[in-house]
């Protein structure tokens, strides 16, 4: 993908929070964070990736950018409206592969292929096999308009749609680099959806969403300890100032995070399985519940293999000038899907 013009704007509209991240590129390529910002959302404004409460959103995104000039975004779709298939094909010129693709999105996407955008990338060509693995995108049409349309209902200019998995592979890529032969875990856990991502090689390999995140940590607060919804995501961030936290707490978060963690193992143990790769490199998680370490070393135990929460700061350290670090602590993990938006420039084309 080449690239020109300035870094778009990164929007990340989850379904607990909006963050936004604007990245600087110096000379040489050397980039720094010029702007972060977060803005918690109600409850149910999203409810299973369908925008609920869009108002609340809206004014979320004003605030966000209330006073900023420059407008132009990236935004995501999330999991719930996107398919991601790698499939094989014969080999074939890019000519021929955009004249086939819609026959091979209609074998392999369950959706009316007139509601859906499709997209598509060559990953490898086995010419020794005649063979070429193609990634196939599929994004519901409808749930990309109602998220532009948010964005132009906030006066912002929505120029790219990326997925929550490729945002994180991009930080991944910027900030740690393509590492040979190796097969690395990209696991990203939001508030109600958690993607893995598993990159062989440098391209992706294996993509799966698991419909489970860090709500499910705070909901089993709630319901065990008989409590309201901000209480108990206060407990479950260490209290919040709301001084001492109820014993029980710690062991409803290690009982949530093993099954997680085990959801996530049933999903490397598939990949593992089906793809004949000898075994995985490294696990970085990223999103806001890979703050809790438990999380971290519960999937460290099952896999065994090293796994560390993934920093988007490597790709672009905070300008001291115009981002205060004290707005990203404890935040940095949940600004990774930003951060990649973020990389994005205005002007991009296929090469």
């Amino acid at each position: 993908m080449a690239s020109e013009g300035r870094n778009l704007v990164g929007v990340d509209i989850g379904s607990s929070s909006i963050k936004v991240c604007e990245v600087k590129e110096g000379r040489k390529g050397v980039r720094s964070l010029v702007r972060f910002g977060y803005h918690p959302l109600p409850p149910e404004t999203i409810v299973d990736g369908h925008i609920i409460n869009s108002n609340a959103v809206v004014e979320g995104l004003e605030k966000l950018f209330h006073k900023v000039k420059r407008r132009n975004v990236a935004m995501r779709a999330s999991g719930h409206s996107v398919i991601i298939k790698k499939i094989t094909m014969p080999l074939m010129t890019h000519a021929e592969l955009s004249e086939q693709i819609t026959w091979e999105a209609e074998q392999h996407i369950p959706f009316d292929l007139a509601e859906v955008h499709i997209d598509y990338q060559v990953l490898h060509e086995r010419g020794d096999q005649g063979q070429m693995d193609v990634l196939l995108v599929a994004a519901k049409r409808e749930e990309i308009s109602d998220l532009t349309n948010l964005a132009v209902e906030a006066r912002l200019k929505p120029m790219v749609v990326d997925l929550d998995a490729f945002t994180v592979q991009n930080v991944y890529e910027q900030g740690y680099g393509i590492p040979d032969g190796q097969t690395i875990v990209l696991i990203h856990v939001g508030a109600s959806l958690t993607t893995v991502n598993i990159l062989a090689d440098g391209t992706t390999a294996f993509t799966r969403d698991i419909a489970n995140g860090g709500n499910a940590i705070t909901e089993e607060i709630q319901r065990q300890l008989s409590i309201g919804r901000e209480e108990a995501e206060a407990y479950k961030c260490g209290g919040d100032g709301r001084g001492i936290v109820p014993r029980e707490v710690p062991e409803i978060i290690g009982q949530v995070v093993e099954q997680l963690a085990g959801e996530v193992q049933r999903s490397l143990d598939f990949f593992l399985a089906t793809s004949g790769e000898g075994g995985l490199s490294n696990i970085y998680v990223s999103g806001g519940t890979a703050q809790l370490r438990g999380l971290l070393s519960a999937i460290q135990e099952r896999s065994r293999v090293p796994v560390e929460a993934l920093d988007p700061l490597r790709v672009a350290p905070p300008d001291p000038k115009t981002v205060d670090p004290a707005s990203l602590t404890g935040r940095a993990s949940q600004a990774v899907v930003a951060m990649g938006l973020a990389l994005r420039k205005e002007r991009e084309r296929n090469g």
